[in-house]
């Protein structure tokens, strides 16, 4: 079976890439560095030739409203014409769990129009939505910080591994389309302010 990871280089990308392969698929890791621009086009006609799967693991490199409106956008049009023409029976992306009640954000806003273009596309697909990732807490306590002060929240979250999440996403490759939405997340729930505090402390001593 022939599987386009857009966003092939990325963290969950590159982890999906790699258990593709290993499972005896042939993988092409998309992505702007390999010559395949979802925006521009630039390479997707011939990336996604003979292509069965794709899996859109991509994001913008931009969160300012407006930008990543146009990227998720842009992208997902360009993206679902070249899977039309190369006849791609099965679409899967990845996108986040409470995305509908996010709609304050202007990234929500963004995914949420992401996965309407998908709904509406006659393209069979699968949207992935996973909760936030346990290697992003260093990045959420690093925009937290005030001074040498870290303020978090104390609403409940339930990350996930990048690894569970890119098994996840082998797993939904290499099944038949549902044709709407699966979640996943991590096993356990807890308060943001105390998940993160524990990775502080655990890097902490790590560095020592």
């Amino acid at each position: 079976m022939k599987i386009v990871i857009i966003g092939g280089s990325g963290l969950i990308g590159a982890k999906t890439v790699e258990r593709l392969r290993k499972k005896g698929h042939e993988v092409v890791a998309a992505s702007p560095k390999s010559g395949v621009n979802t925006i521009t086009g630039e390479g997707l006609a011939d990336a996604l030739k003979g292509a069965d799967v794709v899996v859109d693991l991509a994001n913008s490199p931009s969160f300012e409203d407006k930008a990543v409106l146009e990227f998720f956008e842009t992208a997902g049009r360009n993206l679902h014409a070249a899977e039309t023409a190369a006849g791609v029976r099965h679409h899967v992306a990845l996108s986040v769990v409470g995305t509908e009640r996010l709609q304050g954000s202007g990234y929500f806003r963004a995914k949420m129009a992401q996965e309407n273009l998908i709904k509406r596309s006659a393209i069979p697909s699968t949207i992935v939505r996973a909760t936030q990732f346990f290697e992003f807490m260093g990045a959420i306590a690093e925009s937290s910080a005030v001074g040498e002060t870290v303020r978090l929240s104390t609403a409940y979250m339930q990350p996930i591994a990048a690894d569970d999440v890119a098994e996840a996403m082998t797993d939904v490759a290499l099944a038949a389309p549902v044709n709407g939405m699966i979640e996943i997340a991590g096993p356990e729930r807890a308060r943001i302010s105390d998940l993160v505090g524990r990775f502080l402390s655990a890097t902490r001593v790590r560095a020592r």
